[in-house]
């Protein structure tokens, strides 16, 4: 048990601030790399899970039995799509990743709203508050960083952040009907029960990974939508800066390919320093200036797009952070989730903000600090508030029951 709870909590913390470290990495240098990304992550998760959730049979492959019929899956899909596609979007218009982290934790605002507007939930007084205050938090934090920086004047900068926040705004909207339906379709056919035995367990994989699969499975089709921005996508990334990777050659490796090469005594190849080549030998040890490589201490040489290494780490890191969370959600209380999602955030907060990791300049970004923490730790304050409220009137319900 311990263990299965240090692994949940290492994937939440280390997959989810990695992620946000990669991601900021891959904005900073093409911010309008969104659709791009968003298309990775829910690629990665979808293989991750075929192998689950499809089986092969003598007509192809087809999908397991499901706990939740497909249908109630597809609003959810729409939602989730629009959600994550325009929350990655949004670094297209200058938002800062410390404004995007704490913008997004004001979805509790709005999901307070729809919930009061469509569901006819009712809220005590002091949910109303940790809400009230959580809004005042986003207002401080979005305000941060709406003024441009002195050295870089441009009369449309305000207009763009602006355009972002609209975008970001937007997403939170979507993301509260996305709370909506997941509520009722878990109303409807149940939620994830605390154990599973027998054939049960055997048939059906747990909830979190079923719904986890088919949000991002389901919702790859839609990216036809977005193809021609992928492709200039993909050709901005693939024309930017080269990265290359060494490995070294074994001796008996090299000692069996150096035939091959037809080398010359004494036992030499031409070196092109410069050269663009995919996959090429090399030897890091020799001159720039020489022209030779002695292949009796070969390198393989792997260039790659930069740009390459920081996505498959944030594709990777995705998917640790969405196992982690959704495995939180199924071993702890609401409260506890909230608790440790707020402390996430507040480590990535640091460090992007204060470390700077992620960032290739060593200066924080065009953030007034003071209202960007004040900010923060009004919508921190304010979010464990309500749960604390929620905890409470769930308490007193039980009780009375």
């Amino acid at each position: 048990m311990l263990a299965e709870w240090l692994t949940t909590v290492s994937f939440v913390f280390g997959g989810c601030c990695s992620n946000a470290i990669t991601l900021e990495q891959l904005t900073s240098q093409f911010p309008r790399a969104g659709s791009l990304i968003t298309f990775c992550q829910f690629a990665i998760i979808s293989i991750q899970g075929l192998h689950r959730h499809v089986e092969w049979t003598s007509y192809g492959p087809r999908l397991k039995p499901r706990r939740i019929p497909l249908m109630p899956y597809l609003i959810q899909v729409v939602l989730f799509y629009l959600v994550s596609l325009l929350n990655n979007a949004a670094f297209a218009y200058r938002i800062p990743m410390a404004v995007h982290i704490i913008f997004r934790s004001g979805g509790l605002v709005v999901s307070m709203i729809l919930g009061w507007i469509f569901a006819g939930k009712a809220y005590t007084a002091a949910q109303v508050m940790s809400v009230s205050i959580v809004t005042l938090g986003v207002v401080f934090t979005t305000l941060s960083a709406s003024e441009p920086s002195s050295n870089i004047i441009h009369e449309s900068s305000t207009p763009m952040y602006l355009t972002g926040i609209g975008i970001l705004t937007l997403a939170l909207v979507f993301s509260g009907f996305l709370g909506l339906v997941q509520d009722y379709t878990y109303t409807t056919y149940g939620r994830q029960p605390t154990s599973t035995h027998g054939s049960d367990k055997a048939s059906h994989a747990p909830a979190w990974q079923e719904s986890m699969f088919y949000l991002h499975f389901l919702a790859l089709p839609m990216f036809i939508t977005v193809r021609k921005d992928l492709i200039s996508q993909f050709h901005a990334l693939s024309k930017g800066p080269v990265a290359s990777y060494t490995i070294t050659v074994p001796p008996s490796i090299s000692a069996t390919i150096r035939p091959s090469l037809s080398i010359p005594p004494p036992s030499s190849i031409l070196l092109h320093p410069k050269s663009s080549s995919f996959l090429s030998f090399t030897n890091v040890e020799t001159s720039s200036t020489s022209s030779l490589i002695d292949t009796d201490n070969l390198f393989l040489r792997l260039q790659l797009p930069a740009a390459c290494f920081p996505l498959l780490l944030n594709t990777i890191t995705q998917l640790l952070c969405a196992v982690g969370v959704h495995r939180l959600t199924t071993q702890v209380s609401s409260l506890t989730v909230t608790l440790i999602l707020v402390v996430r955030k507040a480590v990535s907060l640091i460090f992007s903000v204060v470390v700077g990791w992620g960032r290739k300049t060593g200066h924080p970004e065009n953030v007034n600090m003071n209202m960007m923490w004040s900010g923060a730790a009004l919508v921190m304050l304010g979010t464990l508030g309500y749960s604390l409220a929620t905890n409470a009137r769930n308490s007193k319900k039980r009780k009375l029951e």
